[in-house]
């Protein structure tokens, strides 16, 4: 029987992922991918020699981080077809030993993006990035802070088939306690759309893109989950604890969590002056 991809089977996939208890934000991810594979296939029949071409073009025209991501996507797929001779190994990655300073959100940076969505009276956007930076929570799971868990002052989430707690800081609890009063919103997830429903990642990630100008803070270091790295490098500054942080995180890998606190080259130069070995 010829392997070809067609719409049922991409809905088969979705329902398999869904099964799966795969978060929203995957599911939307791997389909998103596949959908680009199904582009590249067309109608011929899905072979070895296919799926490799294809993986050259992800490179081609991809970051190795977004290209990996992609193939780790397709290769999902074959496991739920059960074409496992068409699996393909992922673009090795020389690991970084330093973070991108243009990458890097400081905490000045941070703390312009506050005051600027605060000045374009966006109340609900400097909360949304407040409570992120302040709990260290994915964007996704932003569903999860709810005025039953902002009275309590602790959220219970659960992602990727983890449980875990996050507390709310007093000083956040009374801005949500008072964004929830006037917005007058009685149960449930408080950032909302005028439709009742969870902010959208890509609404959240627009958002913030157009304050990067009134911040004066640059556009690529300007995204929802680099809110999260700030607050894992401030929590390890203070604590030094990786597998707290991991926890915290909703890591599984500690490996994963070293990514997070990686600092710049500027910041490890100037921690080797402050050695002052040299006399």
């Amino acid at each position: 029987m010829k392997r070809q991809l067609n719409q049922e089977k991409l809905r088969q996939f979705e329902d398999y992922l869904v099964c799966e208890e795969r978060s929203n934000a995957t599911i939307e991810k791997y389909l998103h991918d596949m959908r680009t594979f199904y582009e590249f296939v067309g109608n011929r029949e899905v072979v070895k020699s296919i799926v490799l071409d294809y993986k050259n073009a992800l490179i081609s025209s991809h970051a190795v981080t977004s290209a990996n991501s992609m193939i780790a996507a397709v290769n999902v797929f074959f496991r739920f077809c059960g074409w496992y001779d068409l699996f393909v190994k992922q673009y090795k990655i020389q690991k970084s030993a330093f973070c991108p300073e243009e990458k890097e959100l400081s905490k000045a940076d941070y703390i312009r993006l506050v005051q600027a969505s605060r000045k374009n009276g966006n109340e609900r956007l400097n909360l949304i990035i407040q409570t992120i930076c302040g709990t260290g929570i994915r964007v996704s799971e932003l569903q999860y802070i709810t005025v039953e868990a902002v009275k309590k002052g602790e959220a219970f989430v659960n992602c990727k088939g983890k449980n875990r707690r996050i507390f709310i800081v007093e000083e956040l609890r009374k801005k949500l306690l008072r964004y929830i009063k006037e917005r007058g919103i009685q149960s449930g997830a408080i950032f909302i759309t005028k439709n009742g429903k969870p902010v959208s990642r890509h609404n959240i990630w627009r958002d913030m893109k157009a304050l990067c100008k009134d911040a004066g803070v640059s556009p690529s270091k300007v995204f929802p989950h680099n809110l999260r790295h700030l607050f894992a490098r401030t929590f390890y500054g203070i604590e030094k604890d990786i597998a707290k942080l991991a926890d915290i995180l909703g890591h599984t890998s500690i490996n994963t969590t070293r990514i997070y606190i990686i600092t710049t080259a500027t910041e490890h130069k100037r921690k080797m002056e402050n050695m002052r070995l040299i006399i």
